[in-house]
This record gives C-alpha cells, sequence and structure tokens, in this order.
C-alpha cells in the first residue's frame, strides 16, 4: 500500500483540480468499518498526496452518519501525518462573508452522539485538545490563503453541529452572543481523532452563508450550494499552492507527540485485540 504523508478531507470537486495525475483509487479496510469512500492517492503540483471525499463521492454520506474513526484511521494507515481539512460554514459574523475562507483556531461541540475517541474496549488515554488546530499548519494555511489572493480571516472559533438540519434561529442567535465565528457540522470529532490519531489538522472553513441570525439572507439550499460552487476555484488554487509548501517543511509542533503520556492504562492489561487494532496509533508507545 502506497504511503502519503499529507491528507486532504473534502468536498469531491477537490479531485477535478487540472494537473491532479496519476491517480489510483485504494479501499483501506479498518477495524472501524468502511471510510466514506475510497481513498484517492493522486500527485498535484509535484507532490503526492492522500484525499478521502468526507461525504462520499455524489455526497451520499450524511453528517450525522459519518464514520469520523474509519476515515482518520484509514489516513492514518497510509502514513499520513498532516490534515487540510475543507469545510463548508455558516458565518456568524457580518464581517465574515459569503465565499470568504476563514482559518479557524478554536472548536465548540454540540454534537450529541458520535463516537469522538479511538480509545475504548480496555484502554484509556486522555489527549490534550485544549488547542485543537496546529498552530503551524493553521498559519502556513492563512499565509497561502492571502498569496493567492483570496480573502481569509484569521481565527475564530468553529462551533460544530449535529445536523443534517439547520440551526434555528434562536440557536443561531445564541452561538452569535457567545461570540462564536463559524458554524459546521463536521469538524467534531474528525479534529479530535486526528489529535489521537497525532496528525497535525487544519480547518480551512468554506462560508457559505449567514445562518440564519440574519434576517434579510436567511439560508437556503440553493444559497449555499452557489456560494459552494463559487468557493471551488478558489479552493483549487488554494491546495495546488499550498501543497509544495506543506511537503517541504518539518513538523515542529506537538500534534505528532499527543499520546506520549496520554495512555494511562498500563500495557499488560490492555486486551490483545485492542492492541491489534490501534496498532497504527500506539506502537511505538506500548512495547
Amino acid at each position: 500500500m502506497e504511503a502519503v504523508k499529507i491528507g486532504i478531507i473534502g468536498g469531491s470537486g477537490i479531485y477535478d483540480i487540472e494537473g491532479f495525475s496519476d491517480v489510483k483509487t485504494i479501499a483501506v479496510e479498518t477495524p472501524f468499518g468502511e471510510p466514506s469512500d475510497r481513498v484517492i492517492i493522486g500527485t498535484l503540483s509535484g507532490v503526492r498526496f492522500a484525499f478521502l471525499p468526507r461525504h462520499g463521492r455524489g455526497h451520499t454520506v450524511s453528517p450525522t452518519e459519518l464514520n469520523f474513526r474509519a476515515n482518520i484511521y484509514a489516513l492514518k494507515v497510509l502514513g499520513v501525518e498532516q490534515v487540510i481539512s475543507v469545510s463548508a460554514v455558516g458565518s456568524l459574523k457580518e464581517e465574515l462573508k459569503p465565499r470568504d475562507f476563514v482559518i479557524p483556531d478554536q472548536l465548540f461541540d454540540r454534537t450529541k452522539d458520535r463516537p469522538s475517541t479511538f480509545f475504548s474496549d480496555g484502554i484509556v488515554a486522555h489527549v490534550g485538545f485544549a488547542d485543537p488546530f496546529c498552530p503551524h499548519l493553521s498559519k502556513l494555511a492563512y499565509n497561502t490563503a492571502q498569496e493567492v489572493g483570496i480573502s481569509v480571516h484569521k481565527g475564530g472559533t468553529y462551533v460544530c453541529i449535529e445536523g443534517p438540519q439547520f440551526s434555528t434561529r434562536a440557536e443561531s442567535n445564541v452561538y452569535r452572543r457567545l461570540g462564536f465565528s463559524i458554524i459546521g457540522m463536521t469538524n467534531i470529532p474528525e479534529a479530535k481523532l486526528a489529535r489521537e490519531a497525532e496528525m497535525c489538522y487544519v480547518t480551512v472553513a468554506l462560508v457559505t452563508d449567514y445562518d440564519v441570525w440574519k434576517e434579510d439572507e436567511e439560508v437556503s439550499v440553493e444559497t449555499v450550494i452557489a456560494n459552494l460552487n463559487a468557493n471551488t476555484e478558489n479552493a483549487k488554487k488554494f491546495i495546488k499552492t499550498i501543497l509544495p509548501k506543506i511537503k517541504n517543511i518539518e513538523r515542529c509542533c506537538k500534534c505528532d507527540k499527543a499520546l506520549a503520556n496520554a495512555i494511562i492504562t498500563a500495557g499488560e492489561f490492555i486486551p490483545k485485540k485492542t492492541l491489534d487494532k490501534l496498532k497504527p496509533l500506539i506502537e511505538k508507545y506500548i512495547t
């Protein structure tokens, strides 16, 4: 199985980028079930990377049905160390306009019943998550978006709701009063699992609408899709430009050591089945 260090999770338009070549698809089996789709490995701007369509090709998987653990595990076994999450969001602030990009630095979890850890079945780990996004990868993403002329905003809190319904007007206004910046349905538990997998993880949020707080611009599926399509070309330019930059930087953050002191369970008490299942994540810590 081919090893790649860079992974992108996002919409299906990504693999239509002009110049995307030497493409192959890989079905990755995981102990957590099937990923959203086959992983696509290809070359762009001279860089090999793995792409996983988050909702499956054709957008067949709802946010509430995503198998986040299988998605992150599949990228892990392929050798991915750095993940760019391309995510459509609603704006909760006037200055974050539809078709802008946002590189958030915080997350707030409003999901209800999504498995959010790899560590169960006889093993316990408490991973630090105070700063959910890799600071170095986030800085690189922001600078790259500026370089290619995209209207981009640095920082802010992404509140993740369960979905698939959009918020009520009351909920949207509460999120605004709490100071949140953008709202989406997919970055939790994706970011938590990436941290447990010791991956650098950044969200590149594409603003599609003003959610429902802005009464004169009420969100509709038609508006969301139109703005999302308009963002596609910018996303492609961004990805073409950032891939060589990621390839040429050394990881100097704490992401690759997230499990160093996090596993609480003594090795002799961890069931063999669980050890085997989590080997790609924990083998360097459990002897």
